[in-house]
């Protein structure tokens, strides 16, 4: 119930009055609308780890959505963040640079776990820049996704066709290791470009110009999707460990890439060397054979995928690739799915292809969902990581919401990132500004948390509701009113006066229109006195939870008032 008080409102007054009238109503019967909202038995119990993509901060949390630990930096994401066994945070940095697009970076930093920085070094000039992503390497080394610019006119001597040139440059991709001892800037140890592994159709005076069906193991020059700039547009790098290849996912080309890290600098700029006798050039690529000049539309498998990975040795489906294939340009419409693929791998590490044929498989073997479902649908973004009990972790990036699903598409865990732009959303306020690259789960026995203090702290959503971390989450909907508490005056002055006249368990939160929390108590005391004269003019939203055995039973919410007397 809200009171009025005796005199007699000024315009102002009542328009604001108005508004907290309205704005009460809005309130009352929302939903729960960010944190966690199922979190169910089959789910792999552990700690989730993302860094959203408005925000500075790193967050993990357990899978009842409170915060076990943070890390923040001074830059933005760029984009993909990650947890090492020594309990130490990697994390790629926006920076500002001469590279404006989607997943830009630049720079990349490290710290320890109580967040203090250890080292933190740019990989950004006139020429070239690190983005999207990295891949961390048994040795301690780096391996680090770059574009690298090249001029017009040294696109038109590799071969481009110069019509499709349509600004003064092109962006081409690279990999550079990174080997970095103490706190000394970073050793380049080895590195890899697609421009030495080029093939092209349309100027036959130069030295890679041939048919390009018949060499699948090299990028065509002239193949493009778009007019962009970037023309690959690569999102994410992996490492396998025991074949030692490198997988690129390419986003505009709708494809992956298989490559050979055995080799040494010179044999990757070459078409010989390394443990595959390949050099630099492709091992395998799947998902869009025209690339290479094979197959049409109906061979299409992948539209603008991200977070293309090798599932990890020990786990269900070990070996397989995993992706997020975000449906964007889908033929049939748009829609998302997450595939499991199993590469078409010889005994010795090398891939299968026929003569004048496309890269197996024809299709993926697990997919989710197993029908198309248009209402998930990421166009950027996202990411899926499998677990040790068979399950996936899926991000749909975009939204922000981040869940489990086992093997037969039964969700299990569901949290929606609960950051606005990198800002605390107030329960039961619209889930927005929270696109989040990816997320990746990691076990309670991982040694990164030894001898840590895991103990769970707040969720990171204001005006949060009581714990019911349990299979499902109740919807505020199914909540009754607290009977017989009262909170008056409003506008309010010095005090808020509260009465509890059932003399419950309450618990009492007001923050501010910022989401400042500024009260909170549990209590069941008959009458509370709330000193509000220090607080500035503006709108408050007061919510009184009836607690029983610390669940929630009953709740109501009131939206208050501050007007200084003229």
């Amino acid at each position: 119930m809200i009171f009025a008080k005796e005199n007699k409102p000024t315009l102002h007054k009542f328009l604001l009055l108005s508004f907290c009238w309205m704005l009460t109503l809005s309130l009352s019967g929302q939903d729960r609308t960010v944190g966690i909202f199922l979190n169910d038995s089959l789910s792999l119990n552990g700690y989730t780890l993302f860094a959203p993509s408005g925000a500075k901060e790193t967050y993990l949390i357990d899978n009842c959505g409170h915060v076990v630990n943070t890390w923040t930096s001074n830059f933005r994401p760029g984009l993909s963040v990650y947890l090492l066994e020594d309990g130490s945070l990697l994390r790629p940095c926006r920076i500002n640079s001469e590279f404006n697009e989607g997943g830009t970076a630049g720079r990349i930093e490290k710290y320890n776990w109580e967040g203090n920085m250890i080292w933190g070094f740019n990989y950004s000039t006139e020429w070239v820049h690190q983005h999207h992503d990295i891949a961390p390497l048994p040795n301690g080394n780096l391996l680090l996704l770059a574009w690298e610019k090249k001029s017009k006119a040294e696109a038109i001597l590799a071969g481009r066709n110069p019509s499709t040139i349509l600004e003064d440059e092109m962006w081409s991709e690279h990999i550079v290791e990174w080997k970095i001892v103490g706190n000394s800037p970073p050793e380049i140890v080895w590195e890899w470009h697609v421009w030495d592994h080029l093939i092209q159709d349309f100027d036959s005076e130069k030295n890679n110009y041939g048919i390009v069906e018949e060499h699948p193991e090299r990028f065509n020059l002239n193949f493009s999707t778009n007019s962009n700039v970037d023309w690959l547009h690569c999102n994410g790098i992996d490492y396998n460990p025991v074949l030692d290849q490198i997988i690129l996912s390419s986003r505009d080309w709708n494809e992956f890439w298989v490559i050979d890290h055995s080799t040494s600098t010179e044999e990757a700029a070459s078409d010989s060397g390394g443990k595959y006798q390949k050099g630099g050039d492709l091992l395998y690529r799947w998902g869009n054979p025209r690339t290479y000049g094979r197959g049409n539309t109906t061979d299409q498998k992948l539209f603008g995928q991200h977070h293309v990975t090798w599932i990890p040795e020990g786990l269900p489906g070990e070996g397989n690739v995993l992706l997020f294939n975000n449906g964007f340009g889908r033929f049939d419409g748009p829609y998302s799915t997450v595939e499991e693929i199993v590469t078409p791998i010889n005994a010795d590490g090398t891939y299968h292809l026929e003569n004048g044929s496309v890269y197996g498989p024809d299709q993926a073997s697990w997919i989710y969902p197993e029908v198309p479902d248009f209402s998930f649908f990421a166009s950027r973004i996202s990411g899926a990581q499998r677990l040790s009990n068979g399950n996936t972790l899926i991000c749909d990036g975009t939204k922000g919401v981040f869940f489990e699903v086992t093997i037969d598409g039964e969700k299990v865990w569901e949290y929606v990132c609960p950051l606005r732009q990198g800002v605390p959303i107030i329960q039961g306020g619209k889930a927005e500004g929270n696109a989040t690259f990816r997320v990746e789960r990691f076990e309670e026995n991982f040694s990164a948390f030894m001898d840590r203090d895991l103990s769970p702290g707040e969720v990171i959503e204001l005006d949060s509701l009581p714990d019911n971390c349990g299979k499902t989450i109740v919807s505020i909907n199914d909540i009754p009113p607290v009977e017989g508490v009262q909170v008056f005056p409003n506008p309010m002055d010095d005090f808020i006066q509260l009465e509890n006249q059932r003399n419950i368990e309450i618990r009492v939160t007001i923050v501010d229109i910022t989401g400042r929390k500024r009260f909170e108590l549990e209590t069941r005391a008959a009458r509370l006195s709330i000193p509000t004269y220090d607080w500035p003019d503006g709108v408050y939203f007061a919510r009184v939870a009836g607690l029983e055995n610390n669940t929630l039973i009953e709740q109501s919410s009131w939206v208050l008032s501050k007007i200084s007397q003229p």
